[in-house]
């Protein structure tokens, strides 16, 4: 795939756009925005606050900024945030620094959020390209995150109740994704080619914060 070189004979050489990549839990969210980073593309990787407590594999200031919950209502009160969700009862929400950051970079932005935050920025944002990543099927989520074992019964209940409702929203979104299991480098080859068409609209988006 190509690193998405510039325009230079667009009429309107597009501006860096505002990449969001959303979708219930279990669909790999964290893993496309991994292998994305692996490829060394010049792109700019939003990291999101969250007051729940990091996982075992999980490292501060890299996957998430792990705050307190005090913390992250402080964060709302300075308007320091984009958008932010409470996600099972946890606080979620994206820092505008680090969004601001990226686009004066030049380089396009790229942050994970739920679909909630989605929904958020896309009213905030108009421009933004909203990307919804799914499973193969409803069994295939399921099977995910129960073998995730990061719930107890319950909260796994309360989660796939979220899931159902959360498939139900992609109609808003500008594409959809499929990411099967076991094809992941598939499907960041067509997230790449998203990105790469949307440098060729006839009329860019531009992000405006």
């Amino acid at each position: 795939m190509s690193d998405f070189p510039s325009n230079r004979f667009h009429p309107n050489p597009p501006d860096p756009l505002l990449i969001v990549i959303s979708g219930p839990s279990g669909v790999g969210k964290d893993s496309v925005i991994a292998e994305l980073k692996e490829r060394d593309l010049p792109l700019h990787f939003v990291i999101t606050a969250t007051s729940r407590p990091p996982r075992p594999d999980e490292e501060h200031g890299v996957d998430y900024f792990f705050v307190s919950e005090v913390e992250f209502e402080e964060m709302i009160e300075r308007g320091d945030l984009l958008e932010y969700a409470v996600v099972y009862d946890q606080y979620k929400g994206i820092p505008k620094a680090q969004v601001r950051k990226g686009l004066e970079s030049g380089k396009h932005v790229v942050m994970r959020v739920d679909v909630q935050g989605a929904e958020t920025v896309r009213n905030l944002v108009p421009d933004a390209l909203l990307i919804f990543l799914t499973a193969q099927n409803e069994e295939e989520l399921v099977s995910r995150l129960k073998n995730r074992e990061t719930e107890d019964d319950e909260s796994l209940k309360i989660r796939l109740q979220t899931v159902r409702q959360e498939l139900k929203q992609m109609e808003w979104f500008d594409y959809v994704v499929i990411n099967r299991e076991g094809e992941l480098d598939e499907t960041v080859d067509v997230i790449e080619a998203i990105i790469e068409a949307e440098q060729h609209r006839v009329d860019p988006r531009s992000v405006e914060l």
